[in-house]
């Protein structure tokens, strides 16, 4: 039952327990990587066993960027504003428009926003989740770092590391989209869905109405946190500071109607931790303990709701004819 396999078992509450990404160290630039380039191993590692999923990854806007996304207009304005000479080659853009793998002392991208950016860098881990004789392989494989879906709380933080566009810089002088309206139901469910493993790769199921419960509590309280964090980094009045402070406000407001159809406590602390008086540029200490405090705070949510009796919040998430791109189908 898929319901289970996200929610129930003691390796989701270990792992809601390192909700908090901490990115891996590099010798140089590590801030620039949620992933350590000099541990991905590459997709090509991930389709020998999970070719299915694979495929549905390959019609997605995920994959295309490798091959699309340095040629467009948008994308060649920004590098121009920002002195950049090649953007394949510029750490700013690498961390979330694709994959780097580094090799020797030398930087390569590989592909596109592909599984390792996802489920974390996979040298330490790939051989203890391929060993099928193992049934403690994904045990195993967990303990090692990998980022398994049924932590999707980690797995999403991933997604926000990104869609928020927490560069100051990039947003000021660049002019980059100061992130995206990101939901995580509507993008879940949508192209990158690849539900595909318990139907052996016959079919992509959508996820259950209670796991689409705890998926919109938790985005709403992953853009909150991370809003917070992408504020904590805003060095001067602008349009990144801006956006950051409406992204929180907004969060805000969808976590108040969360708590007024569910009267769930943490959700009420996390509205008061991220304080008001506190959304100004120059507050990082204040901000990085809010955001840490929503951060601990959606763990204790997640030790105590699997999203069963929380009918109350259907009526908040975005329905099938929101969800972003086109639902992948295998051809049978």
């Amino acid at each position: 039952m898929i319901l289970k396999r996200w929610f129930d078992g003691s390796s989701f509450r270990a792992a809601a327990l390192l909700l908090v990404i901490i990115p891996q160290a590099r010798a140089a630039e590590a801030s620039s990587y949620h992933i350590n380039p000099a541990k991905v191993v590459g997709p090509e590692n991930c389709a020998e066993c999970h070719a299915p999923i694979v495929e549905a990854w390959k019609v997605t806007h995920h994959f295309d960027t490798f091959n699309s996304m340095h040629r467009r207009p948008e994308a060649q304005q920004i590098q121009s504003k920002l002195g950049l000479k090649r953007i394949k080659v510029e750490s700013l853009c690498l961390k979330c428009h694709y994959t780097s793998q580094e090799s020797e002392g030398q930087m390569k991208v590989i592909a596109g926003i592909s599984c390792e950016s996802c489920h974390g860098a996979a040298a330490d881990w790939n051989l203890a989740h391929s060993n099928k004789d193992d049934l403690q392989r994904l045990v195993k494989a967990e303990k090692l770092g990998m980022i398994r879906p049924s932590a999707f709380a980690r797995v999403a933080a991933n997604c926000f590391q990104c869609h928020t566009v927490p560069e100051e810089r990039l947003v000021n002088e660049g002019g980059h989209k100061p992130g995206s309206d990101f939901e995580l139901v509507s993008w879940s469910q949508g192209e990158v869905r690849h539900n595909l493993q318990q139907s052996n790769g016959k079919k992509n199921e959508e996820a259950p109405p209670a796991q689409k419960r705890m998926l919109y509590i938790v985005g709403q309280a992953l853009d909150l946190e991370y809003g917070l964090r992408g504020l904590a980094r805003a060095t001067q009045e602008g349009k990144f500071a801006a956006s950051m402070v409406q992204r929180i406000r907004a969060g805000k407001g969808r976590l108040k109607e969360i708590h007024e159809a569910t009267k769930l406590e943490p959700i009420q602390a996390m509205l008061a931790a991220a304080d008001e008086r506190s959304l100004q540029i120059n507050r990082e200490a204040d901000l990085l303990k809010a955001a840490g405090k929503v951060a601990e705070l959606t763990v204790q949510l997640l030790a105590t709701q699997d999203g069963t009796k929380l009918a109350p919040v259907d009526a908040l998430i975005p329905g099938p004819a929101r969800y972003k791109g086109k639902v992948y189908q295998p051809q049978l």
